[in-house]
């Protein structure tokens, strides 16, 4: 995990650059031009408040990951974008402390978060990072854990004698001096996913994070695909072998939200499970979970709830009662109109609509293109927010066979 020529990081493994870095509060954009200025005049180098102000913005974001141990840690922004959220390094972590694992090599450690999770499980732990600042970052994460050790080396290269676990989150982005961009080749990831599946051969138990974007032909025959959504954001899929992979099991949804962990799961491959039924809308539209379509489980969704699909191609469920579900989120459907433009404007004036919610699916248009044709002068309304002396309405666009059609629903 390449780092950018912007994390100054030396200048923090000081006692100044330390002490400094702790007496601050949190990080305020608004604050940071005056806040420079001060401790500049205090007599810190402009290098040093570079770097302390830097890391202070960056503990600030990472807090959405790391909870309160962000204030704690020395992060870089490559190693943040990538970085697993502490509650999810939690369940990686459980799944090798089930199997039983003795010792685990987490390759390509990045910033730690997944070494942490094991060390806190009293799992010993040997983190590599090819990344010297990236490596450095981790080396000051990991202090509070004895079980756990940092290696500067080549994650492809380092001995695996006497350990029987490995954790890999492959670098999947490269860093310029204009910022990072993703790689979508697994070949190309860094190590690459067929390194991966050479581990597994050898029989050790291996878990590997992947970007959810992971297409379905990619994924290794004999292992089980979990795709991870945290409060609706999709943020990974893991790939599971031999002993962490769970028997029986070959794809996952695994959803964390305010209501706590849902999981559905499939023993199919991709290309079985049920057969989806197709019918009209009707009753309530449900829009499934993004783990839930990325993971090819809508069909089984649509069976728990007894409804059925739109159009096969297209994840949008339609079932004649409102079944509670953490799943799906669940609409009410009011109308039903063709998608035409001049038939939608009659709508929107004759409702009084002054503030709209669109959402599409196999349709071309976009909500964006939309909403100017329908209310010129207007944006992207906040969630829940109505329009002035009017009201709001959410449409859903989307395409039924060959004939494209807006549903007027409101949320259930």
């Amino acid at each position: 995990m390449p780092s950018s020529h912007q994390d100054h990081i030396a200048p923090l493994l000081t006692t100044e650059g330390w002490e400094l870095l702790a007496s601050l509060g949190p990080y305020s954009e608004s604050d940071s031009l005056t806040l420079n200025s001060s401790l500049r005049k205090a007599g810190h180098s402009p290098e040093l408040v570079s770097a302390v102000l830097t890391q202070s913005r960056l503990r600030t974001k990472a807090e959405a990951k790391f909870g309160e141990f962000a204030r704690q840690m020395l992060f870089t922004q490559a190693g943040l974008e990538q970085a697993t959220r502490l509650a999810v390094a939690a369940r990686h972590a459980a799944r090798f402390a089930s199997a039983g694992t003795r010792h685990v090599a987490d390759l390509g450690c990045g910033l730690g978060a997944d070494s942490m999770a094991l060390a806190s499980l009293d799992i010993p732990v040997t983190a590599v990072e090819l990344d010297e600042t990236t490596a450095a970052c981790a080396t000051i994460n990991l202090m509070p854990f004895p079980h756990a050790s940092v290696v500067h080396s080549d994650a492809t290269s380092v001995p695996l004698d006497g350990i029987d676990g490995v954790w890999l989150d492959p670098a999947r982005r490269t860093t310029s001096t204009s910022g990072t961009t993703r790689i979508w080749d697994p070949e190309e990831f860094s190590p690459p996913l067929s390194f991966v599946e050479s581990l597994a051969a050898s029989g050790k138990s291996v878990g590997v994070k992947m970007g959810p974007g992971l297409p379905h032909e990619l994924v290794p025959t004999g292992c089980e695909a979990q795709w991870v959504s945290v409060a609706g954001d999709v943020t990974e899929v893991t790939l599971w072998f031999n002993k962490v992979a769970r028997p029986g099991i070959r794809r996952a949804a695994l959803l964390l939200g305010p209501r706590g962990a849902a999981e559905i799961t499939s023993s199919k491959d991709f290309d079985g499970g049920p057969v989806p039924e197709v019918g009209p809308v009707e009753g309530y539209l449900y829009e499934p979970d993004g783990a839930v379509i990325r993971a090819g489980l809508v069909a089984d969704v649509a069976l728990q709830l007894g409804g059925h699909l739109l159009d096969e191609h297209i994840a949008y469920i339609c079932a004649p009662e409102l079944v509670d579900t953490p799943f799906a989120r669940a609409y009410k459907v009011l109308d039903t109109m063709p998608l035409n433009v001049k038939a939608l404007k009659a709508w929107v004036k004759a409702h009084g609509i002054t503030s709209l919610e669109i959402k599409k699916r196999g349709v071309s248009m976009t909500p964006e293109e939309l909403r100017k044709q329908l209310l010129p002068g207007t944006s992207k309304p906040k969630s829940g927010a109505k329009g002035k002396a009017g009201k709001a309405a959410t449409l859903v666009l989307t395409r039924i066979g060959d004939e494209r059609v807006a549903v007027v629903v409101e949320a259930a």
